[in-house]
């Protein structure tokens, strides 16, 4: 949400049209899909899991669920719209989509069956879906997390008829890169399991008490061209939307995404099978409406599916896309929700892209150079700095967020990239390091 709070939490529907937003209060997504509703003049209803500043924002209109516990969130979206008309819930997450098909269901609205979206956000249950569909994924294991790391890394070698060396190593429900670190050999495994570990046993993942977070997915390492796909499905048929290629190299031993520009440089065979193997990838969890975003790897054996969400793009990334008269993609998706017609709207022409700015190292940022400057680079048309003077950067694998985003736009796909990497050479961050607390502090 770019750290700042919505200016409005609904807008006066003049045809009575209500939807509810699943949404984190600091979600980057929430501005843009609410300044969508308001184009539309719809009322919005948002769910979110916090509270505290923003709930006076929302007066009647704000609800509180609780993600990690999708039955009694639907419990209380059912109570909070008794005797109101509901028209769609719309999720901005994995784990609010879980909670928009259930408690779509339970409000009679069109949905994607529960088990879809659960099997969409959780990494095991997906690659089961996949490996019995046939869709072409990495192999896989799932282990307890607290085997032994020695021990596993012994069972994942390929001469002990493991996946073998490189493999990733992967949380089952967290997303964005988090978590995900490669490993070449029994030695780097262990540092990388017990980093995992270390993650998934902090108190804001395991204050879920979600089982899943005691697993770990452990994956074959596919090398290759890394794209990403945003895509909407209707009745179960897939419209790709865009396919975004990732420029920079993604081979580890972190995944942080950097850049994404569209059109695809692709040839077009394979931006065909990409969108194929999409769309095999979806009808394998049972995904048939709504957004979804997949990330994909392409090499000389084809296009195989790393992931697939029940969502759309995330962070502030839907900025890079335009449709047709300038509707953003959250319009597109909320027309699309609400039941318009939406099969004439088309991308617009324009090369586009957008650069998530990386975190350099840990600490305490202290201040931003250059920002100014980025913006005269010719192309960009938006800088956004999403941390604040003083608050503390965490990196990839443990971190979740970016510092912020670059946006350009151009004439072709290299002239948006070369923009994005010219602003990004113009910033400079002065990190402090952070001083630990000592104990009894």
């Amino acid at each position: 949400m770019g750290g700042k709070a919505p200016t409005t939490a609904h807008t006066q529907s003049p045809r009575g049209r209500t939807v509810i937003l699943l949404a984190d209060t600091q979600s980057y997504r929430l501005d843009d899909f609410l300044a969508a509703a308001a184009r539309l003049g719809v009322d919005v209803i948002v769910g979110s899991n916090r509270c505290h500043v923003l709930a006076e924002l929302f007066d009647e209109q704000f609800l509180i669920v609780n993600f990690d516990h999708p039955r009694e969130a639907t419990e209380a979206i059912r109570d909070f719209t008794r005797g109101r008309r509901i028209d769609a819930v719309v999720p901005a997450g994995d784990r609010m989509a879980v909670v928009a098909a259930m408690a779509a269901e339970a409000l009679g609205l069109a949905h994607n069956p529960v088990d879809a979206a659960e099997a969409a956000a959780n990494k095991r249950l997906m690659r089961e879906a996949l490996a019995r569909a046939g869709v072409r994924a990495p192999a896989h294991q799932v282990f307890a997390l607290d085997e032994p790391a020695e021990e596993v890394a012994r069972v994942v070698a390929r001469e002990a008829g493991g996946i073998g060396y490189p493999c990733v190593l992967k949380p089952l429900r967290l997303s964005a890169s988090r978590g995900v670190i490669r490993a070449d050999d029994p030695a780097s495994f262990a540092r990388a399991h017990a980093r995992v570990a270390a993650l998934l046993r902090a108190p804001e993942i395991r204050i879920a008490k979600d089982p899943e977070d005691a697993r770990l997915l452990v994956e074959e390492f596919v090398p290759g061209a890394e794209v990403a796909v945003e895509g909407l499905l209707d009745r179960g048929a897939l419209r790709v939307l865009a396919i975004f290629d990732k420029p920079d190299p993604l081979e580890g031993p972190y995944f942080e995404e950097t850049i994404y520009v569209t059109p695809s440089r692709l040839p077009r065979a394979a931006q065909d099978e990409v969108a194929g193997v999409t769309a095999a990838a979806a009808r394998a969890l049972g995904l048939v409406t709504g957004p979804v975003h997949a990330e994909l790897r392409v090499n000389e054996r084809g296009a195989w599916l790393i992931e697939v969400a029940a969502r759309s793009i995330g962070g502030l990334c839907s900025r890079a896309l335009r449709f047709s008269l300038g509707m953003s993609l959250e319009e597109l998706i909320l027309r699309h929700a609400l039941g318009e017609g939406v099969a004439g709207i088309e991308r617009e022409g324009q090369a586009s892209g957008v650069m998530m700015i990386p975190i350099p190292r840990a600490g305490i940022l202290r201040e931003v150079r250059g920002v100014e400057e980025a913006r005269r680079v010719p192309g960009v048309v938006e800088v956004t700095i999403d941390v604040k003077p003083g608050e503390t950067l965490v990196p990839l694998p443990e971190g979740a967020r970016y510092l912020g985003f670059l946006f350009a736009r151009g004439a072709s796909p290299a002239e948006v990239e070369d923009a994005l990497r010219r602003a990004h050479r113009a910033l400079s961050f002065e990190i402090s390091p952070q001083v630990p607390v000592a104990r009894g502090a």
